[in-house]
């Protein structure tokens, strides 16, 4: 069992390491991309990736509190669902309506690698494995369909 701020040691550790391996990859559009931290330019809409102890995950968070225009996002997403899908060479799961632990609603389109331990680093080239290429293909399919969700 890991302390607090040891798991918080070794999450930052993974993520640095992350960092620093997508570091030379070149995004798809002409702006600089923070792999990590990936910014989409339109509020609202933000990917996500996460690992903990037992799973990682990939995501594309629609987060608006006012529930029209986040339905409207993922309504505009689901039409370009194909090309998620031909960026990513797979499906993910679409979730409309998700409630965090504080209650807060957002939708989710997203996929999840289970047996992966970010605390374990000799996991890290599995984790890596399962996030370089999705973050990758989500930045090539941003860049095709950013600018429908601009307006």
């Amino acid at each position: 069992m890991y302390s607090r701020q040891e798991v918080a040691q070794k999450k930052e550790a993974f993520w640095t390491t992350f960092g620093r391996y997508m570091q030379p990859i070149l995004p798809a559009g002409s702006e600089k991309v923070n792999w990590i931290n990936y910014k989409t330019g339109v509020q609202g809409i933000s990917f996500r990736m996460d690992a903990d102890a037992k799973k990682a995950s990939i995501a594309i968070i629609l987060s608006r509190s006012d529930t029209t225009v986040r339905q409207q996002h993922y309504e505009q997403l689901l039409q370009l669902k194909h090309l998620l899908h031909a960026a990513t060479g797979e499906d993910w799961t679409w979730e409309p309506e998700v409630h965090d632990e504080y209650g807060k609603i957002y939708s989710r389109i997203g996929t999840v690698s289970i047996g992966h331990n970010i605390l374990n680093p000799d996991d890290w080239p599995a984790l890596i494995s399962f996030l370089k290429p999705r973050i990758i293909a989500l930045d090539e399919f941003w860049s095709n369909v950013r600018f429908a969700f601009e307006m």
